[in-house]
């Protein structure tokens, strides 16, 4: 389907609620590209430019990444994507990752006022993931980029346990199956390798709740400054096939050819 305009996403859920599952089906559907800040900060890492290696010093010292670190990643893919694109011309160039790697240092551009358009091409179309994850980081990329779709994704918390409990994977593949609605061909294989299937460390049903409460706390005030902008859309179901075609449904209203 082509879109009237660039959609610019983010999913929003609780841990299972599914967000991974309905992020693949959106890109594959609509032609949607994903924007990941744990993708880029790893990939700036291996690159050893200099913002990947202050990260890395950062995290060898059990310290998070700053927001503005990880703000710099997402607007230099952004940028060099031509997604966003920079309204006022400077020496320097595009702000981007590439520049970082040939810069003495990556703080070089934290004085510099940063102006950006949007393109808004649907060809520019994707969907943030990982960031942000409060209202804090929110607010700051609300400067730089307008998300236009903030999806909050609902299922029932007892649902999701019992996603937890019946969930193993394959770990070398990151396929992952459910005794209850997709189980492996034979109990405890892998179906492409026959190598035995293991459960995540976190698939526990206290660790689960932790987490849930982790969300919660951070996540309300989240969807609070999305909904006060008017781009907040809530869904709720049983499970990923009944909550798609509502999202695709909501999706084309927003960005399908008029």
């Amino acid at each position: 389907m082509k879109l009237k305009r660039a959609a610019r996403l983010i999913l929003v859920g609780a841990p299972g609620v599914g967000k991974g599952t309905q992020a693949e089906r959106l890109m594959k559907k609509y032609a949607l590209a994903s924007v990941s800040s744990g993708d880029l900060l790893r990939q700036s890492v291996r690159d050893q430019t200099p913002i990947g290696l202050e990260a890395q010093q950062i995290m060898k010292n059990g310290l998070l990444v700053p927001d503005s670190m990880i703000l710099k990643l997402i607007m230099g893919e952004l940028t060099g994507r031509g997604w966003l694109i920079e309204s006022v011309p400077r020496a320097s160039g595009l702000n981007t990752d590439s520049t970082y790697a040939r810069s003495t240092s990556w703080r070089e551009h934290d004085s510099q006022e940063e102006l950006y358009e949007v393109n808004e091409d649907p060809a520019s179309s994707f969907i943030l993931d990982g960031f942000p994850r409060n209202s804090s980081q929110a607010s700051k990329l609300d400067e730089l980029v307008p998300i236009n779709l903030v999806v909050h994704l609902k299922t029932p918390t007892e649902i999701i346990l019992d996603r937890i409990r019946n969930r193993w994977v394959h770990a070398p593949s990151g396929r992952v199956y459910n005794t209850t609605f997709n189980p492996p061909k034979t109990p405890g294989k892998d179906d492409v390798t026959g190598e035995e299937l293991t459960r995540r460390e976190d698939d526990c049903p206290d660790t689960w709740r932790k987490r849930l409460q982790q969300f919660d706390e951070s996540s309300m005030p989240l969807l609070e400054h999305y909904d006060k902008l008017g781009v907040l859309w809530r869904v709720e179901g049983n499970s990923s096939d009944e909550i798609s075609p509502k999202l695709f449904d909501e999706f084309e209203k927003r960005f399908g050819s008029a």
